[in-house]
């Protein structure tokens, strides 16, 4: 595996790591990991595309080694705006005054379609990597809503800890079991951390674990998603059990609906592949984004 170097970057709030792949002289490819995951995650995909690119992916706030301000505030929960705000940071910092190819997979995938949304002028090329989107909220529940989560803030949620990395290898393979044993071993090792105690502790923080009470409102985000300029590519599982589960009851065309919004979109079907995809057929994916964002 090719390896990669480790930066932190100060923001607007957290410290954010940064792992980087690649020469700094190559062209910018900045890759956004999905929930309860770590930039590491794109170490496979990285394997196939730093020889051409230059590739910066952040562990999100909360996650991997990134600061975790609910944590260190002592409660509290995440919100999604938060991420826009990081994702922004990050390209001051890294690409000042540079349109820029976003890669994003997951709950990243949906950060850099509203960020591609609202600043369209900094956005060259977008590849949404089984980003759908939620499911739609039903009215008249935002009051069921805060009150369950006003509930939910009186006992903050906890994460299991494991025996050992082989432990935390074998919750990798149980939950994907495309996942080919070596790679879960490398994502075991930067997914999760020692404890005091001699056993493993993920490194997210728990409170991602709590349901916002926000509702998610479709025909708001497709109206962010309809002032995209830069072409989007979309990368889909087939059969995509993600997809399945997010449109519950919805008839798939009427989901799929959404995706009229974007004013430049395309899509990829990759065969034999879950929800991770860049984690089981990496080296299509990758030959996926290094021709679009050619």
């Amino acid at each position: 595996m090719l390896a990669s170097t480790s930066e932190f970057v100060q923001t607007r709030g957290p410290r954010l790591h940064v792992r980087r792949w690649g020469r700094a002289d190559a062209p910018k490819l900045f890759m956004l990991h999905g929930w309860m995951d770590v930039a590491a995650s794109f170490q496979f995909i990285a394997d196939e595309l730093a020889s051409d690119w230059q590739i910066l992916a952040p562990d999100a706030r909360g996650f991997g080694l990134s600061d975790w301000p609910v944590h260190m505030a002592g409660g509290g929960n995440y919100w999604f705006p938060d991420y826009l705000v990081d994702l922004e940071a990050l390209l001051d910092h890294y690409a000042p005054g540079e349109q820029v190819n976003l890669v994003g997979h997951s709950m990243g995938a949906n950060v850099v379609c509203i960020y591609a949304g609202v600043r369209p002028e900094r956005v060259r090329r977008v590849v949404d990597l089984e980003g759908f989107g939620l499911r739609q909220s039903a009215p008249g529940r935002a009051a069921a809503r805060y009150a369950q989560w006003l509930d939910d803030m009186k006992t903050p949620p906890s994460l299991r800890d494991y025996d050992d990395l082989y432990a935390v290898a074998a919750r990798l393979t149980k939950t994907n079991p495309r996942l080919r044993r070596d790679r879960a071993t490398f994502l075991a090792e930067h997914w999760s951390r020692p404890t005091p105690e001699g056993r493993r502790e993920l490194l997210a923080d728990p409170a991602h674990k709590l349901r916002g009470p926000l509702p998610y409102l479709v025909d708001e985000v497709m109206s962010i998603w309809s002032k995209i300029t830069a072409p989007v590519l979309h990368v889909e599982a087939k059969d995509s059990p993600t997809l399945t589960s997010i449109r519950g009851d919805t008839p798939l065309d009427e989901f799929r609906h959404r995706f009229t919004a974007f004013p430049n979109w395309r899509e990829a079907i990759i065969e034999h592949a879950g929800h991770m995809l860049h984690h089981d057929q990496p080296e299509e994916v990758a030959a996926l984004i290094r021709e679009f964002c050619a």
